[in-house]
């Protein structure tokens, strides 16, 4: 009796305390997404990018999506909100309330003091904080509990300390950026078989570069002069040194005369390696007056306003260009295959959809020229079983090396979506690679629209054109959500780097070169480095992608070849320039093509479009519209129908990347998605 009374008397007094936890901690999931994003919001400094963000409002209604807000099956599952030029402390509180969240983005902004709490949101899958002002000490358990993560983005902010040894033990980790801070003391052991990039440049790390990262290419530790290891060619010195054996001999005479000996050792082998020396500058000059002749004959001027680049990178017909240099195609692959061994060999395949082959296979292929550019000459093969690929021959990609080449190629090979066209396989050299491309007998919408305007052109009517710059969007949206840490994941988006398929849907080509490129080469070869910000401070960032999309809306809407597709400035029309004079002065419909000006209601369209064009163009990138919102504007344009009314487009699952496509760390999990993404390999819908 005495012992059920106590029993009950125990359980009497541990009730009420549960009672009371029960009322003072609120149900889970009783903040709405909205309400906790508008928590954050509060939080942020400089918050005028998210000015779609109100109370009141759904952030997953796609009538009115909330900008960065990335959503599937109506719930918030990442935030995308690089480059808003943000700053403040981030209520990471609010954060975790959101149970859907799987991805956050705040790079480029202008966040600062220690690492957030982000370990309060234990089921984030990406972290990108790379480029802001983060500083001090990250606490060794910072990632414990974050145990679903598989990327991770710390780079270019000024971290301190030791590496957080939380970070060995994340089993699912595929990417870690930590360059460019200040990390300090010894590179831990990361053992862990997902990771397939590692990147620890210019830190101040010290000691032996472990074992389990031989795997990764020597450029992932330059700049940190502490570090030794056979990866970097830098041996290690032995822990302990034993004092050196006696010298046998009277006095020191044995030593001078050793010393002597060694001088004049250490003189001819000097002498020898300046006689080789001056062999090979003597070789490399004779090598390069060689190809400066071979290069005059083959190159024709991008900069050409005559030729307006359709000789170069526009995938002409074999017709136009027979007869022309229909050899030089196996010429450059036979220098591959005797090269092989000074590079990976053979053809490395990334996607197989088209089927595999090897570098004999093209040595085999009937080859045409069809075009040279200031970054690559293309070459069209057709193998034996019919299929028809293109190849591009690139000399400036030796930004990284051979290890995390492949890792790059093998990750833009993974990617599918109806408006992108992926690598399908690759040959690495040092001085030069191979890209291999499906083959897309319509061309590049450069060619249809300024080619030949007696067939091509005549086809491009308003409806047409508005279907491609969907496309455009779609594919461009879609890339800005799988290579959220690239500086501009499209990075050379142009007209002529969009491919039409037979029915005229836009297929984005020559994306993701940011990071492969030589960064002084880019600046020349690459469209982004061309806009505002690239040519003033030389650097780019996603807002540069967005001004190159509104170069091709005003393209495709005046039927104009912009100037700022040539080097020199010489040719074409400022499209910005005269664009925006023309609304200054109540003239818009000038500017408009006249092939294409219609009824009353294609003008409408035609004037939204227009300056959708000029908000994407804004010369100030902090003025410039955010991609997401030209995507929604632009698929808000109605589509024309046969009678000239404007009637809505039935929107597809790819309509909308950034609710449908992207992120697939996301959708992944499959809740109600039926667009189908590839993500390490694996198809999950």
């Amino acid at each position: 009796m005495g012992i059920a009374h106590n029993h009950h008397a125990l359980t009497t007094l541990l009730f009420f305390p549960c009672v009371l936890l029960i009322i003072a901690v609120p149900p889970t999931g009783s903040v709405s997404d909205g309400e906790a994003l508008l928590k954050v919001k509060k939080s942020l400094n400089n918050a005028a990018a998210l000015d779609s963000w109100h109370a009141g409002t759904d952030p997953c209604d796609k009538r009115n999506l909330w900008i960065g807000v990335i959503c599937v099956n109506d719930m918030v599952t990442g935030l995308r909100l690089g480059g808003m030029g943000l700053s403040g402390k981030i209520d990471v509180e609010a954060l975790s309330q959101m149970h859907g969240l799987r991805t956050l983005t705040i790079m480029h902004n202008s966040f600062a003091g220690p690492i957030p709490e982000f370990n309060q949101i234990g089921a984030l899958k990406a972290l990108y904080i790379s480029k802001n002002q983060f500083s001090g000490e990250i606490p060794p358990d910072s990632f414990a509990k974050m145990r679903s993560l598989k990327k991770v983005w710390l780079s270019d902010n000024k971290f301190t300390g030791k590496i957080p040894p939380s970070l060995t033990r994340l089993p699912r980790i595929m990417e870690l950026h930590l360059e460019n801070n200040r990390f300090s003391g010894k590179i831990p052991e990361f053992k862990q078989k997902t990771l397939s990039a590692i990147e620890l440049a210019n830190n101040n790390l010290q000691g032996e570069i472990p074992p389990s990262l031989s795997r990764f290419n020597d450029s992932s530790f330059k700049g940190n002069p502490g570090l030794c290891g056979a990866k970097i060619g830098k041996p290690c010195k032995p822990r302990s040194q034993s004092s050196p054996p006696p010298i046998p001999g009277n006095g020191h005479g044995s030593i001078i005369t050793n010393d002597s000996k060694n001088r004049k050792i250490s003189i001819a082998i000097m002498g020898l390696c300046i006689f080789i020396l001056g062999l090979m500058i003597l070789g490399i000059v004779i090598l390069k007056r060689r190809q400066e002749r071979h290069g005059a004959q083959e190159r024709d001027s991008y900069d050409d306003p005559s030729s307006i680049g359709f000789r170069l990178r526009s995938r002409m017909s074999g017709a136009e260009l027979s007869g022309r240099r229909l050899n030089s195609f196996r010429r450059v692959t036979g220098s591959m295959r005797r090269g092989g061994n000074n590079g990976m060999g053979d053809l490395v395949m990334v996607n197989e959809e088209k089927g595999e082959f090897g570098l004999q296979d093209l040595m085999k292929a009937a080859a045409e020229v069809i075009g040279n550019g200031t970054l690559s000459s293309c070459y069209k093969a057709t193998m034996t079983n019919g299929t028809a690929v293109v190849v591009k021959r690139i000399k400036e990609m030796n930004k990284i090396g051979k290890d995390a080449f492949d890792v790059e190629l093998r990750r833009l090979g993974r990617l599918r979506h109806r408006n992108i066209l992926p690598p399908l396989g690759y040959h690495f050299r040092q001085d030069e690679k191979l890209l291999v491309y499906e083959y897309m007998p319509k061309g590049s919408l450069l060619y249809a629209l300024h080619g030949d305007r007696g067939i091509m052109h005549s086809e491009l009517s308003w409806a047409i054109r508005l279907k491609i710059i969907r496309g455009v969007g779609r594919g461009l949206g879609y890339l800005h959500n799988e290579l959220t840490s690239s500086q501009a994941p499209h990075g050379d988006l142009q007209s002529n780097n969009i491919l039409l398929t037979e029915d005229y849907e836009a297929v984005l080509s020559d994306y993701g070169y940011v990071s492969l490129i030589n960064t002084a080469q880019a600046a020349q070869a690459l469209l982004a480095f061309r806009s505002p910000e690239g040519l003033q401070y030389n650097k780019v960032s996603p807002k540069s992608d967005v001004y190159c999309l509104g170069i091709v809306i005003l393209e495709v809407v005046t039927g104009k070849f912009p100037s700022q597709y040539l080097n020199n400035g010489n040719g074409g029309t400022d499209v910005v320039q005269w664009v925006n004079s023309a609304i200054a002065e109540g003239r818009e419909a000038e500017v408009f093509d006249p092939e294409i000006a219609g009824s009353e209601s294609t003008s409408v369209q035609m004037r939204q479009l227009l300056h959708i064009g000029v908000a994407c163009a804004e010369s100030n990138p902090d003025q410039r519209i955010a991609l997401w919102e030209a995507i929604r504007r632009i698929e808000e344009i109605p589509t024309t129908s046969g009678g000239g009314e404007g009637v809505p487009e039935t929107r597809t699952a790819e309509a909308m990347p950034s609710l449908r496509d992207g992120y697939a760390d996301q959708i992944e999990e499959g809740r109600g998605v039926t667009v189908a993404v590839v993500r390490d390999g694996a198809e999950v819908r």
